[in-house]
């Protein structure tokens, strides 16, 4: 194996780890008050879990920003910025947790008008909403490390406190719920104890492994206003990106609940298999911002070019992978999530779809993780906001001919039309 591909497999496998144990701090939750006696626990916890994934999805760009800027100073070799890069993460993080703190109240009471729940619902899941929302400093400070992390070229970090947060999570949720009684308020509190325990270890494992980068920390340049354009613009671009994305994922959802119970369910359930194929394009993805902004810092354009189509030889045996593993047992998978056999006969006519995802939407991963590194964000924003323009043109354009397919047909040509508009702004950059 090259001594690129090792580069890559050596960020995107932790990188993989760490998105796949991801969910796993929702289900144990799920799991937990499952138990408990009353649906109205698990509508809870579904609740409050999909109201925090939707706000900490939107600051996503805290990480992904951090680590665009982190490689290239690494690439550099400029450990005095990218020092002072993780302290603009964080201070920035740390301003923005607290506006959440502050707007708590009016925050939940929006979302509940939106969200259509029974009074017991919301009021448990509103529970679990003011205990959760004072994890905020601690799941955003994380982010800018674990983009600083991704950034110098270690996604190892971010899989150790991905494990510790799920091990400190489930032992202090049975703990609090069982041992002493307290339900929702108990799983609310065993998660939050795992968010500020997965940023002491990151903030522990810095101090410990970077110690000699201590010397750079102070305010000094901090807040020079150049940098300081340079990462709110980027953050901008990612931000903006992300409310795209979430405008898309939205729709479907809702849309889809449009046509059905049974529609909805086959759409919930089929893209279960776009998320697993995600979460290992997105460490892909991880790999190719690391080593991109790396090569760029460096200014060693023979091994970007190299390293790029390394990635897109990986997506594209991978995507063939998952389209062959797909065909072959993803109807089986579906059997595994679900027994109603009203939904897994609907799901057929809507299969080939899902065997589309993986050729249609490889790029757009690995493309998003190459542009955030050479901080190409506008390059991506541009994409996006034409890709997401396309999926509501084609849906409606093709709904009341097609109805749940043209919703299925949208989110495709969405997906690849990202990668191959990443592909052709960018190819000057990176090709």
């Amino acid at each position: 194996m090259t001594p690129t591909n090792q580069r890559i497999l050596h960020i995107a496998i932790p990188s993989i780890v760490s998105n796949i144990t991801v969910p796993l701090l929702g289900l144990v939750d799920v799991t937990i008050v499952g138990h408990l006696g009353s649906a109205a626990y698990i509508g809870a916890i579904a609740v409050g879990g999909m109201l925090f994934s939707m706000i900490y999805w939107i600051f996503g760009f805290l990480r992904m920003g951090t680590g665009g800027l982190t490689a290239q100073a690494y690439g550099r070799h400029d450990l005095h910025e990218a020092t002072r890069i993780l302290q603009r993460a964080l201070a920035v993080s740390t301003l923005l947790a607290l506006a959440l703190v502050m707007l708590q109240y009016p925050i939940c009471k929006i979302a509940f008008l939106l969200i259509d729940a029974s009074p017991e619902v919301q009021e448990l899941a509103a529970r679990y909403f003011y205990i959760c929302i004072w994890g905020a400093p601690a799941t955003l400070g994380l982010y800018g490390f674990t983009g600083w992390f991704i950034g110098m070229q270690n996604s190892r970090f971010p899989m150790f406190v991905a494990i510790a947060q799920n091990i400190v999570n489930i032992a202090a949720s049975v703990c609090f719920v069982f041992a002493f009684g307290m339900k929702v308020e108990g799983v609310a509190l065993g998660t939050l104890l795992a968010q500020y325990a997965g940023l002491l270890m990151a903030a522990l494992l810095w101090l410990r492994f970077y110690r000699p980068l201590r010397k750079h920390i102070g305010r000094k340049g901090l807040f020079e206003k150049s940098a300081m354009m340079r990462f709110f613009q980027i953050n901008r671009d990612i931000f903006l990106r992300t409310l795209c994305l979430v405008a898309v994922t939205v729709f479907f959802t809702s849309t889809g609940a449009a046509y059905g119970d049974v529609t909805l369910a086959v759409n919930t359930l089929l893209m279960q298999l776009f998320t697993l194929f995600s979460y290992i394009m997105d460490g892909f993805a991880y790999a190719g911002e690391a080593l991109t902004g790396k090569n760029i810092g460096a200014g060693n354009r023979p091994e970007l070019k190299r390293t790029v189509r390394l990635l897109f030889g990986w997506g594209l045996a991978l995507s063939l992978a998952f389209t062959l593993l797909y065909g072959i047992g993803g109807k089986g998978f579906l059997g595994l999530l679900t027994n109603n056999e009203s939904v897994i006969h609907a799901s057929g006519e809507y299969f080939y779809w899902v065997l589309m995802i993986p050729l249609a939407g490889f790029s757009a991963f690995l493309l998003d993780g190459i542009c955030i590194g050479a901080t190409a964000t506008r390059l991506m924003l541009r994409a996006m906001f034409a890709a997401s323009g396309s999926f509501f043109i084609i849906y409606y354009a093709f709904h009341s001919l097609l109805g749940n397919h043209a919703l299925w047909m949208a989110f495709i040509v969405y997906l690849a039309l990202r990668g191959i508009l990443q592909a052709l702004s960018g190819r000057h950059l990176f090709m």
